[in-house]
């Protein structure tokens, strides 16, 4: 149900957008002299939203397959002759029971010195837990509980599918806007030139457009950890969750690089960039931030 309602908003938010669009471009065509586009302006928005929206749920659908390779992620089987592993998919399991999810999480470990972790997966009845070497080496029992919860709240929270209609919105919007202004700039060029003004400006605008979008997908993969950090620590405790982020906060303050990347908004955490601009590029919040919170917020 909570899913449907998702999806029912998305519906009318993306209705609602390009009625919004649709109106605003009658608008300025008139006053610019371009009501000729008018008429291609329908077929754009389509275009853009299908295959925006296309392109994102691809990605969802492949979400898993991409985090296992791009990480090498190796899949922990529940029977695994290794205790401690065998006891880390226990964990992950019993957190998913205690979050309601229809069906376990696979569970997987990958090579890194750093201390991450990531949930991924299409849905909640096909999702993956995966966590670095790093952090089973470096992390105590008490610490890893507070991760892990946080990865299988993100899988409850629906976060993977919320985080894929943004962002097809925003790939919509980017392809949208890309051709738009291609169009403008190429009808002012001598017209052999036109065909690659065109295609230069669609590439330069699809870049453009696309990083200004990133401000917005970020800032909801910023509202999105507190909402995981919450679970977390119902899921596990207040105290493992904060104990986990409190690690992360004093072993990121050592020179050693993140892994991020394609998979940095599912990680449990990234560095804290400085500068009010790159602040808007965060994946995370602050690390003392998210601590602050659960320290006042009442479970």
């Amino acid at each position: 149900m909570a899913f449907l309602k998702r999806i029912g908003l998305f519906v009318l938010t993306n209705v609602l957008v390009m009625v919004t669009i649709g109106i605003v471009w009658s608008l300025v065509s008139h006053f610019l002299g371009l009501a000729g586009l008018n008429s291609y302006i329908p077929f754009l928005m389509a275009f853009c939203l299908v295959w925006g929206m296309g392109g994102a749920f691809i990605s969802l659908l492949m979400s898993k397959w991409v985090a296992k390779k791009f990480h090498g992620v190796q899949i922990i089987q529940p029977n695994n002759q290794n205790p401690e592993l065998r006891a880390l998919v226990n964990k992950v399991h019993d957190f998913a029971r205690r979050a309601g999810l229809p069906k376990m999480p696979e569970v997987g470990i990958y090579e890194s010195i750093d201390i991450n972790a990531f949930a991924t997966g299409p849905s909640k009845s096909n999702s993956l837990v995966a966590v670095s070497s790093g952090l089973l080496q470096r992390m105590n029992e008490k610490e890893i509980d507070g991760v892990l919860a946080h990865e299988v709240a993100h899988i409850a929270n629906g976060d993977m599918v919320t985080m894929t209609l943004i962002q097809g919105i925003v790939n919509a919007f980017a392809m949208f806007f890309s051709r738009i202004l291609a169009n403008i700039v190429a009808s002012n060029v001598d017209e052999k030139f036109r065909g690659v003004v065109h295609f230069a400006v669609v590439i330069l605008g699809d870049i453009a457009f696309t990083l200004l979008g990133s401000i917005v997908v970020n800032y909801f993969s910023r509202r999105r950890e507190f909402r995981a950090d919450a679970g977390g620590a119902r899921y596990a405790s207040r105290e493992s969750m904060i104990a986990a982020l409190q690690k992360l906060r004093s072993v990121y303050s050592l020179p050693i690089p993140p892994e991020e990347g394609a998979t940095a908004t599912l990680m449990i955490s990234n560095r804290d960039k400085q500068g009010a601009l790159a602040k808007l590029f965060m994946t995370h919040p602050p690390l003392e931030v998210r601590i602050e919170a659960l320290q006042r917020s009442r479970l």
